[in-house]
């Protein structure tokens, strides 16, 4: 309420105002029924029955041009509240850590985007104008009931209370049924996106019944949970027409006798029943308005337990200033191990890179090498130890300061569904075509990229499916040498690549990398016989160094995975 609804409430004190003009119009309905009967039937008087006439179509007037206002700007209220939401949500997932996205599915997060936001705005529009027009409309018809007789009015009520109860059990299984359901949801957006992103596979594997059979399970599991919140939303709806048939009943039973004895006008007992039907179908909506809001609840303890979790990725409070760095990494005794995960990757590593100089990371999969790569963006917190760039410690330095010196190319290339040249520029606001021409010509994407049907503005697709997965990997390196930075993380970034391809990028390569610190992880030990440095890992450890000649007269893990690697070949 305070951050997302207060802003909007000098547009919410208008939708009251039209509020209470609805329920003065629709009040004064029932009030004109007294002289209509008494005066202009009973008593004919043509002057009476003019104005009450006049003034019954006064008060449809105002209560629809009220009704036009209110939904109005409760629309707009509410449409605004939602993309507030949305955006705030949006922006704070921007902060969050490389750790939450990749313990959080995908379709989760687009479910709170979506389901869970349109609820918390559903129940806040039916709340407000629940509590607003329907509350003011409920009095105002209440009050007049009272004051045409306080007896009946009595009588009419003293039933209401019973369903308090059972109303308030109807919202607590509500909320219960609605969390359930949009779990459900985010599990079936999540599968749906699995699903999409790898239907090659499906396709090649023929799963396309078997996968068909599991959504259709989850189809049903949330067809299931809507169908048990219908009913129990529902059962509120029996419970207030049975109250209300039986005050009715009893209302006409009493009230009429005393019409038919003389005790009271029929003018006042008509004004009192239409006061008393009218009463009914707000009454009826407050009933269904904690259903209402336990369903936004549910919903709104989904989106802000993702705003309130706060990142682990800290920026310091007083930052220091870092314009260019020269590019010097080091690694002092680093200890690091994923969330839940006994074991650490990296056990008391040290490693050294020197301004210009190019160190290539190799070893058995699962070594750490990548998680070096993701260490040094500082996309994770070490456990132990200190990582340094130009013997600054990088948890010193922001967050984006750090970031705008490093270039990654990694090998899952992420391309967005834009053009190739937002995507090549995707960093840089203010780059020139000619220069984005230039660093795909460097990274050898500038021809096949001229052969496409739209050139640099042709759309790349979702991920990039319209592109090859060399092209990919070259849109991926262009990027990198549009960034222009000091430090260059290449993590098998010419996996992709076939034999032509590599030795086109390879040139591409070592042009980038000249005067700048480059740490390179690869597999293939073909690609880092230049290196300046050569570091093997085993298990988080560092077990040799050197040059690629040097490692080979060692004749250790180095010189073993040469050997394998070269009798592959032949």
């Amino acid at each position: 309420m305070r951050d997302f609804v207060a802003p909007y409430k000098n547009r919410l004190a208008l939708a009251c105002l039209f509020m209470v003009l609805v329920a003065l119009a629709t009040t004064a309905l029932p009030y004109m029924l007294k002289p209509i009967v008494d005066n202009g039937f009973s008593h004919p008087d043509t002057n009476t029955l003019f104005w009450v006439c006049f003034a019954v179509f006064m008060a449809f007037f105002i209560k629809g041009g009220a009704s036009y206002g209110e939904s109005v700007v409760m629309t707009f209220v509410g449409q605004r509240i939602i993309s507030d939401i949305q955006n705030h949500l949006f922006k704070h997932l921007m902060k969050a850590d490389l750790s939450f996205f990749h313990k959080t599915p995908s379709g989760e997060l687009l479910s709170c985007f979506t389901n869970d936001v349109n609820m918390m705005r559903n129940a806040m529009e039916n709340t407000i104008i629940a509590l607003g027009k329907d509350s003011i409309t409920l009095m105002s018809l209440v009050a007049l009931m009272f004051y045409r007789d306080p007896m009946l009015a009595s009588i009419a009520f003293i039933v209401f209370p019973i369903a308090v109860l059972p109303i308030l059990k109807i919202g607590r299984r509500m909320r219960k049924v609605t969390f359930h359901t949009q779990d459900q949801y985010a599990l079936l957006t999540s599968q749906l996106t699995q699903i999409f992103q790898g239907i090659r596979v499906v396709k090649a594997y023929g799963m396309e019944q078997a996968e068909s059979n599991h959504t259709e399970n989850q189809i049903n599991t949330i067809f299931q949970l809507i169908y048990k919140a219908t009913r129990i939303r529902s059962a509120s709806h029996p419970i207030m027409e049975i109250l209300a048939g039986l005050a009715i009943a009893c209302v006409l039973g009493y009230g009429g006798w005393e019409v038919m004895n003389g005790v009271r006008t029929p003018g006042d007992f008509a004004s009192f029943i239409g006061a008393l039907l009218l009463v009914y179908e707000p009454l009826k909506r407050l009933s269904n308005l904690n259903a209402r809001l336990q369903e936004g609840m549910a919903a709104a303890a989904r989106v802000l337990h993702i705003l309130d979790m706060p990142p682990s990725i800290k920026n310091p409070e007083t930052p220091q200033i870092v314009n260019r760095v020269s590019g010097n990494i080091a690694f002092k005794n680093v200890t690091f191990s994923y969330q839940n995960q006994k074991r650490p990757v990296l056990n008391n590593f040290s490693f050294e890179a020197k301004k210009g100089q190019t160190v290539a990371l190799v070893g058995a999969s699962g070594a750490g090498k990548s998680t070096i790569i993701n260490l040094i963006p500082r996309f994770y917190d070490i456990n132990q130890g200190a990582i340094f760039i130009d013997d600054i410690n990088i948890t010193h330095m922001h967050t984006n300061d750090l970031r705008r010196q490093i270039a990654l190319v990694s090998q899952e290339i992420a391309l967005f569904n834009r053009t190739i040249l937002e995507n090549i520029a995707y960093s840089e606001n203010k780059i020139s075509l000619d220069q984005v021409i230039q660093a795909a010509k460097d990274a050898a994407a500038h021809d096949f990229i001229e052969q496409l049907p739209d050139g640099y503005n042709t759309f790349v697709g979702e991920n990039g499916v319209k592109l090859s997965g060399g092209q990919r990997q070259r849109i991926s390196i262009a990027r990198a040498m549009l960034k222009n930075t000091p430090i260059l993380l290449l993590d098998e970034a010419t996996s992709a690549l076939d034999t032509d391809s590599e030795r086109q990028i390879q040139d591409a390569l070592s042009r980038l990398m000249k005067g700048r610190t480059t740490i390179l992880v690869a597999h293939r030990l073909s690609t880092v016989i230049d290196a300046d440095w050569i570091y093997v890992l085993d298990h988080g450890k560092l077990v040799e160094g050197g040059k690629h000649s040097d490692l080979l007269e060692q004749d250790g893990v180095y010189a073993r995975l040469w050997k394998k690697q070269s009798s592959r070949k032949h």
